[in-house]
């Protein structure tokens, strides 16, 4: 199938698909013309780069988990694999722990902010000056 029928049935853009390509995640063969062609199996090919980046992963970390589907029989390759699973698993973890320390501080700010706000509306008002 052409490229855009491929992005018709997967969902994703043409361009986006072009980009899988360039990062080695997705193969097509050429025309005489030099138009994609794709097999029947790309489809699934392309839900499963899908759901990897949906995981959170990043292309060059998909690239090394994408030879264990190539190559399920190998060993090797599925440890590997697990590897950069669980490599990628322990940089989520990092990236939440951050983002509660984020959260604790700005929720510190939030308080203080209040507070402030709090004195500010029981303060009396300025006298206007006169001049």
């Amino acid at each position: 199938m052409r490229i855009g029928e491929l992005a018709k049935r997967t969902g994703v853009s043409p361009r986006s698909l072009r980009y899988y390509e360039d990062q080695g995640l997705l193969t097509s063969s050429r025309s005489d013309a030099g138009q994609r062609h794709y097999a029947d199996a790309a489809v699934q090919r392309v839900s499963l780069i899908r759901q990897l980046f949906d995981a959170g992963m990043s292309s060059r970390v998909i690239a090394t988990v994408l030879p264990c589907v190539d190559v399920p029989s190998d060993l090797g390759v599925a440890e590997e694999t697990f590897t950069a699973m669980m490599r990628e698993r322990d940089r989520i973890d990092a990236d939440i722990a951050h983002l509660i320390e984020t959260r604790d501080a700005l929720d510190a700010l939030i308080r203080a902010n209040s507070r402030h706000r709090a004195k500010l509306s029981t303060a009396p008002e300025p006298a206007a000056q006169s001049t």
